[in-house]
């Protein structure tokens, strides 16, 4: 290689290490990334073998590229509310700590350069580093509290992890009056000796206020609470009735007889069941609501589905994916009137085998909207039930025999069932909780759920096997290192998980599950096999489903609220007529990845967003109850303290500070331990608790033992 196109690759390859990636990279990585070809390869083996012998780069022990500077790293800065934060670093375990004064101001999700200060000793967590530069700022809009001392203005983020006020100037204020919750969007980042400073873009409304609570957790996970114009329009102009036209097209099941069996506040009603029994053959139908024939591909109601990509469920609303005029509307299965749907109408054998199955276009009629309440109390054999309801009495029946069926055979094959209970929060008309009480999954819930789940199981196999694009539900194997923490954790209570030479087969998760059900450390083993389970995406290729111990898997049945489910009804509604033709399958293999990737973007999203609406209600309504007693479980211990579990689902902190005595933590036994007055606290142990303190900024609730 000439002299001055080596010294030019030379400056170009180390420009690329050490100040574009911070990660360490392969030779045919950095080859990829600088656009070289296959025929300049060696070229570039020269470059990287020269640099090495000059001592600007090195060969880590996995044959990667990288800078010679082996303590700066680069990662994303998670913050605490105390001021200090934690780097994670690829191929250092334990995070990287940086203590307050050694942030540089960086926030919550900053991606940041950091240097080994200290490295980790024997008995310490992680090492010890510092922030050298922020690369990129991950929050540039916040939502908080306006406040003023004196003729200073500034915004307490709601976010406890956003640390640091933010100093709005008088110019920035636009109207914000002392207590108003407000959208602040930064336009000066910290700096030494210096704190943020931003403007007022929005006034949210007056802190305290009914409702203006939970719409700021909305705002600040960036949801949409409002629709477009031009979506509300493509609305209004659909009808609410199922035209005659339509109907001669479709499969007409308006005779048979079909319920809807959902909680007594759903309003978006978006699958229906028949079931009868023949000659020791089942036929189930689940009926999905035809979203797709009113949301055409690429409309406006299309484009802002996609954008939202789920509805999402907080304590006191829902913040629906499509307009209420489609989903409490003409889209919802309601009672009495006809409905467009797509079925899958499945024969299903004595023994839970699925005999054959079709999937067609079809138009239904709901003959009893249901409750899980009253279909459970019919089940338990309550009589008032069962003579309100007689006449759908023995399907209810034949519902629970099938369920049954389906629900031993999943759990054969290895299903596993974290069956821990949520949370009920009843609010009044201001949004203050009146009541938080567990809410248990009962008889009815679980049958519709067997049925939605071998609905899903079924169209997912279906399409596979037609070698079509497709959005299937995956759930990938567990991480290995976890799984091997777990599997050495519960040896200490006695438990094993056979671990095979491929990974652990869910049968063997779900067994220990049932093992170590009604025992003092259920809950905590419990946790601690959901920690090491990945979570569950979309993704247009099919890897399985773990926890489900499923092969195929998708979801079809809730097209109303989740994009991935509307998606395939378009893909199938367009291979049950003809329409999918080459150009068409191209379409999908261009969109389908997209699509998959968002919509598992957008549900974690959602999913935030409810938890912090339910641990926002929760704190708000033990806060009402401070100083008195409350009976719970220890679900957690560690070394600055435990966690109770009322029987309410509410959970706070013990603090180890504010036992008696001198504790220390038992890491191998999953204990606290005082020796001098021989005490302990182990996971399950049952405990009086007396409410101390909530800090309703952070959301947390700390305990004191009785």
């Amino acid at each position: 290689m000439e002299k001055n196109i080596l010294e030019k690759r030379k400056k170009e390859v180390e420009a690329l290490i050490y100040d574009k990636y911070y990660k360490p990279l392969r030779a045919k990585e950095i080859a990829h990334l600088m656009n070289i070809s296959r025929g300049q390869r060696e070229d570039l083996r020269e470059v990287l073998g020269l640099l090495v012998k000059e001592g600007k780069v090195l060969i880590s022990p996995r044959g990667k590229y990288e800078k010679i500077d082996r303590h700066i790293f680069a990662g994303n800065f998670m913050a605490h509310a105390d001021g200090f934060g934690f780097v994670g670093v690829e191929g250092i375990e334990g995070d990287i700590f940086i203590p307050a004064k050694e942030t540089m101001g960086a926030m919550n999700g900053d991606k940041v350069q950091i240097s080994i200060k200290k490295m980790s000793k024997h008995g310490k967590k992680s090492a010890e580093g510092k922030v050298i530069k922020i690369v990129e700022h991950a929050v540039t809009e916040l939502v908080g509290t306006f406040s003023k001392v004196n003729k200073i203005s500034f915004v307490i983020p709601d976010n406890p992890k956003l640390n640091l006020d933010i100093y709005i100037p008088v110019n920035g204020r636009n109207g914000a009056v002392k207590g108003d919750k407000v959208v602040v969007k930064l336009t000066k980042f910290a700096e030494k000796g210096k704190k943020p400073e931003g403007t007022v873009i929005n006034i949210i409304g007056k802190a305290g206020e009914p409702g203006v609570d939970i719409v700021s957790i909305l705002t600040a996970a960036g949801i949409p609470i409002e629709f477009p114009v031009e979506v509300l329009k493509q609305a209004d102009s659909i009808p609410t009735r199922v035209g005659s036209n339509e109907m001669k097209k479709r499969w007409n099941l308006c005779e048979e007889v079909t319920v809807t069996i959902d909680g007594e506040d759903a309003k978006d009603l978006d699958d229906a069941i028949t079931l009868k029994k023949e000659n020791g053959i089942y036929t189930l139908g689940v009926h999905i609501a035809d979203v797709t024939h009113y949301v055409t591909e690429n409309s406006p109601l299309d484009r802002e589905a996609l954008n939202r990509a789920t509805s999402v469920y907080l304590v006191d609303r829902v913040v629906p994916m499509l307009p209420p005029k489609l989903s409490n509307g003409v889209c919802s299965l309601n009672e009495k009137v006809n409905r467009l749907a797509l079925s899958c109408i499945m024969e299903i054998d004595k023994n839970g085998t699925i005999l054959s199955h079709k999937i067609a276009e079809t138009v239904i009629n709901v003959d009893k909207r249901m409750t899980y309440t009253a279909v459970n109390a019919i089940l338990e054999g309550d009589d008032k039930y069962i003579k309100r309801y007689d006449k759908y009495v023995e399907m209810f029946n034949l519902m629970a025999e099938l369920s049954d069926i389906i629900r031993s055979n999943r759990k054969k094959r290895g299903a596993i069932d974290f069956d821990f209970p949520e949370s009920k929060i009843k609010l009044d008309d201001k949004g203050v909780p009146i009541e938080v009480k567990a809410y248990e999954r009962n008889k009815a819930t679980k049958l519709i759920e067997d049925f939605m789940l071998t609905a899903n199981e079924t169209i997912a196999e279906d399409y596979f096997w037609q070698e079509l694009p497709f959005v299937y539900r995956i759930h990938e194997e567990p991480d290995t290192d976890r799984m091997q923490r777990l599997i050495m954790l519960i040896s200490s209570f006695g438990y094993v998980i056979h671990k095979a030479t491929n990974g652990v087969h869910p049968l063997e998760v779900q067994k220990l599950i049932t093992k170590c059900e009604g025992t003092d450390e259920e809950a905590l083993i419990s946790r601690l096999a959901l920690r090491t389970m990945q979570r569950a995406k979309y993704t247009d290729i099919n890897m399985g489903h773990f926890g489900l111990a499923a092969k195929y898997y998708t979801h079809f049945t809730s097209p109303i609220r989740r994009y991935p489910d509307l998606q395939i009804h378009r893909i199938i509604k367009e291979t049950l007529v003809g329409k999918m033709s080459s150009s068409r399958i191209g379409h999908y293999e261009g969109i389908l990845k997209k699509v998959s990737e968002h919509s598992s973007l957008m549900e974690r999203r959602a999913e935030e967003a409810e938890r912090e609406s339910v641990k926002l209600k929760k704190a708000e309504y033990i806060s009402k109850y401070i100083g008195k007693e409350f009976e719970g479980v220890v679900s957690g211990v560690n070394s600055w303290g435990f966690y109770v579990e009322l029987d309410n689902t509410i959970e706070g902190l013990v603090s180890v500070n504010s036992l008696e005595g001198y504790y220390i933590y038992d890491e191998a036994n999953w204990q606290l331990r005082c020796d001098e007055i021989e005490s302990v606290y182990s996971p399950g142990q049952r405990v009086k608790v007396i409410v101390d303190n909530v800090d309703m900024i952070t959301k947390n609730i700390d305990f004191r033992v009785v």
